[in-house]
């Protein structure tokens, strides 16, 4: 059975980040949830699973200068390094598989589209909050996609786990306060509707 980096590996080297399911021209949500915690540029923001995604590119466009990324496949952020040139120099890139990431220093900003929902296993999941919980100090803002219920019950050919405001809530632990959640249909590339639900909590 492929193991999950190879997984991630085999979908990057056969699609450009334009083609996978979970592509966004424009990441408008994340950017205004984003907006939403009043952070100062200087303040540092981690996309965890954000791979080749579009997001570093508008929060640079923004002026935000402590930025970070976070995927477990190493072609997908070579995607983004080649996209930005070399503006790349300027952000964190970790290859690792977050429910083993020990962040370097604190983060205030911790934004995770879709990688939540893809830890099935309550040991992964407990794993992943350990992570967020060492890397996001009191205060700091958390920003949590995932599939809604009654959305995909799958994505790339993995299970998935789907959450409602109670649902992930329970998940987090009493550490973590709710602040507000919206909500979109994400068309993919070949325009399914995916249902997804976003959460933005701050650390207690």
């Amino acid at each position: 059975m492929m193991d999950k980096k190879d997984h991630w590996e085999n979908i990057y080297s056969e699609k450009s980040h334009r083609e996978v399911s979970w592509y966004q021209a424009e990441p408008t949500l994340s950017l205004k949830l984003i907006q939403h915690c009043q952070l100062e540029k200087s303040q540092a923001i981690i996309d965890v699973g954000g791979g080749a995604s579009a997001l570093v590119d508008k929060l640079l466009d923004q002026a935000y200068n402590k930025l970070a990324v976070l995927d477990i496949s190493s072609s997908a952020l070579k995607q983004a390094k080649q996209r930005l040139g070399t503006e790349a120099d300027t952000i964190e890139w970790f290859t690792q598989d977050i429910t083993a990431f020990i962040a370097p220093h604190p983060f205030s900003l911790w934004h995770d589209r879709a990688v939540f929902h893809f830890l099935t296993e309550v040991a992964d999941r407990q794993k992943y909050i350990t992570a967020l919980k060492a890397a996001l100090p009191s205060g700091g803002y958390l920003i949590l996609a995932a599939f809604t219920i009654g959305g995909p019950t799958q994505c790339s050919g993995l299970n998935i786990v789907q959450y409602d405001m109670t649902k992930i809530c329970h998940a987090l632990g009493d550490e973590f306060e709710f602040i507000e959640e919206d909500s979109e249909i994400h068309l993919t590339p070949s325009s399914a509707e995916q249902l997804f639900s976003y959460f933005r909590f701050v650390r207690k």
